[in-house]
Formats: C-alpha cells, sequence, structure tokens
C-alpha cells in the first residue's frame, strides 16, 4: 500500500527497515558520537558530587522537551518550585515538572526491568498526570497547525497499535545487529510513527532516548539534553521524521539523530567543566566569607539545586537555624548568592550557577555530513 497523509498508515513497516541504514556516513557519525558520549561519562564520572547533574540537567531537558510541545515556562520557575512540584501554581511549570518525575520513573524503572512498552506506558501517564493507555478511537492524525490538513496520520485500532508496539519492543531488544546509537534512532521514529497514546507521545519518545542509552549502558545517569538539540531543529526533525515515512530516507534521519547526540554531549563536557570551575571559585569565596567552607555540605546545597533555603542547609549540613541563617546572609553580603523573599520564606539563588546552566555552551563545530549538507 502507498503511504498517504490522510489515511492511518497501519501499513507501517516493522523494524529494522528493509535496507541497510548503517550506511559509511552513519558509520563514521555512529564512531564521532560514542566517542563524545564516552566523554560525556568520563566527565559526569569525574565530578565530585554527580547530584549536581542529575538534579540540573534533566530539569533543562524537561523544560526543553516540553516547549517542543509549546508547554512553555521559565527556567526560573521549575528549579524555584523543583523541590516542592505542588507549590506551582502555573500548569505549564507542573506539566513540565512532571516531565522530570517521569524521566526519573523512567530511570528506576529500567534498573528494576527491561524497558519496554509497560515503561513507555507508565512514563506517559506520569507526563500526562494521568492513566494512559493506546489510542482505542479513530480520528488522531497529524495535522498543519494553519489549513489542519493532514501531515501524518498513525496506525489506528487498538489491536493494531498493540500490535506494532510488541514488534518495537522486540526491536529494541535484538536491533538486528546494529550499533545501539543507530537502533535508537530507528526505535525513536518508530514510536513516534505508532503515536501509541492521545497524548504525551513526543515527550514519552525523548524520555525513552535517554533510557534507550542508558540501557545499552552509553551513559550512566540521565544527563544527556538532547531536546535541546531537538527545539533548535525543530522544523528539520519533524521534516526528516515524515520523510522517513514518505520517501525511506533513513540514512538522513540517523545521521540528524547522530549528530545531536554528538553535539549535546560534547557541549555538555564543556558545561561540566565550567560547573567544576565555579564550585572550585564558591568554595574558595565559603572560606573567606563564613565557617561553613569547613563543611563539605554547604557547598552540595549551593550546587544540587541553584536554589535553597535556609531548611536546606538545616538539614543537610546538621546545624542549627541561626548558624544557617549567619552562613546564607554571609554569602549574600559577599555577593555569592541573592535572597528574594516567596511569602513568608527567603530563597537564597545561586545566580552564577543559574546563568551557567542557561548559558548557551561554545557549541562544537556541526559535521558536515555529505547527505545533510546535499539536501
Amino acid at each position: 500500500m502507498v503511504w498517504t497523509a490522510a489515511v492511518a498508515y497501519n501499513d507501517l513497516p516493522t523494524l529494522p527497515p528493509a535496507q541497510d541504514i548503517e550506511t559509511k556516513p552513519v558509520l563514521k557519525a555512529t564512531v564521532e558520537a560514542r566517542s563524545a558520549l564516552a566523554a560525556l561519562d568520563q566527565a559526569a564520572r569525574r565530578i565530585t558530587n554527580p547530584t549536581v547533574l542529575i538534579n540540573s540537567i534533566p530539569l533543562l531537558e524537561a523544560q526543553a522537551s516540553s516547549e517542543i510541545e509549546n508547554i512553555v515556562t521559565t527556567a526560573d520557575d521549575l528549579f524555584k518550585f523543583a523541590q516542592d512540584e505542588s507549590a506551582a501554581s502555573n500548569p505549564a511549570t507542573k506539566e513540565t515538572l512532571s516531565y522530570r518525575t517521569a524521566l526519573f520513573a523512567g530511570v528506576s524503572l529500567i534498573r528494576a526491568r527491561p524497558l519496554s512498552v509497560t515503561t513507555a506506558t507508565e512514563v506517559c501517564s506520569i507526563v500526562k498526570g494521568r492513566q494512559m493507555d493506546v489510542r482505542r478511537q479513530p480520528g488522531t492524525y497529524i495535522g498543519n497547525p494553519s489549513t489542519h490538513a493532514a501531515i501524518y496520520t498513525p496506525p489506528v485500532g487498538e489491536a493494531v497499535i498493540r500490535d506494532k508496539l510488541g514488534d518495537w519492543e522486540r526491536f529494541i531488544h535484538a536491533p538486528a545487529g546494529l550499533d545501539p546509537l543507530v537502533a535508537m534512532a530507528a526505535a525513536h521514529y518508530q514510536f513516534e510513527a505508532i503515536h501509541p497514546f492521545d497524548d504525551g507521545n513526543g515527550r514519552t519518545g525523548r524520555i525513552l532516548n535517554v533510557l534507550m542509552l542508558m540501557n545499552a549502558g552509553l551513559i550512566a545517569e540521565p544527563i544527556l539534553y538532547l531536546s535541546r538539540y531537538i527545539i533548535q531543529n525543530k522544523d528539520k526533525y519533524y521534516q526528516l521524521l515524515l520523510a522517513v515515512t514518505r520517501d525511506g530516507a533513513w540514512e538522513e534521519w540517523v545521521l540528524f539523530i547522530l549528530e545531536g547526540i554528538r553535539q549535546t554531549a560534547l557541549s555538555t563536557v564543556d558545561k561540566i567543566d565550567q560547573i567544576q570551575g565555579l564550585q572550585d571559585a564558591t568554595l574558595g569565596r565559603i572560606r573567606e566569607l563564613t565557617t561553613g567552607g569547613a563543611n563539605a555540605d554547604l557547598l552540595a546545597v549551593l550546587f544540587e539545586q541553584p536554589y535553597c533555603r535556609i531548611a536546606n542547609v538545616v538539614e543537610r549540613c546538621g546545624v542549627s537555624r541561626p548558624t544557617a541563617t549567619n552562613w546564607l546572609n554571609a554569602l549574600v553580603s559577599g555577593g555569592v548568592l541573592q535572597d528574594v523573599r516567596a511569602g513568608r520564606e527567603r530563597i537564597f539563588i545561586n545566580v552564577k550557577f543559574f546563568d551557567l546552566l542557561l548559558r548557551p555552551e561554545s557549541a562544537p563545530p556541526v559535521r558536515a555530513h555529505p547527505v545533510l549538507r546535499a539536501r
């Protein structure tokens, strides 16, 4: 059957693709992407307190992944309410924080049992804040936002969708000898093409990307901030997804994903180096300004989240409230922190760390793959 945009794609082919997708350009790009990922994993392992990355990078990933779906919130609100999601009043902030919760839940799930359709369903349920299951009703399609004309219509029928998800699950555990990065790119296309849920497919699919990399042992923690690359190249991302469906343009798609992994991994290594430098400088200032320099947990509190409260220092450092208050006040006076009022509470902001997290890294040179350049 010839693919037609307005007709449910129940003939979506199973994986692996019939054509060879590990072409010479793809294999070369795979080597580069794996090298960058290895550098990222090593950089994450050498950082003194990995929680700094585990808390911050997934939150930025959540923000970018949600923005792809036009759910827009600020990093300020995300970090402000990161320790208490229930206190956030903005629906977009709540939904974005739910993405982070879903990502962490997915990590826990794959550490307990293999990645599966059940994992995807549980992740999507957390993303959406309600129990999700595969689509049962017809009528779902991807449309042009202006004309509403169908661009792509995913498979329809519960039995069909479950069958295709079963094939997807079998592929991710037996990827026909493909490199794990190439298999991840193929599996991501397939999941988005199946579009199994009424909502939340894009965010769930992007969480599954990270889980597949962890499942393959390529990264130890969920610190690959790939959604930023996707949002920076959003139009190309959707064009290449559609080109696989319409033209079988697998090579272009896989090269795009591999380049995203390479760029993101290298820029995150740069971010880690900057964080370590800032931590060293901040520790020096803490020792100059307070007696808290002798308490290693104070530095940890200030970097595990860019926002902290007096209660966080009391609990983490094992000191009295007056001592914690004195330390934080001294750091405000010395320009290390800024403080703001939030109701009856004071929030202390590690502004330099916050700015560093949001600052665009020096982007590595774009890999000009011949296939991508030619189109």
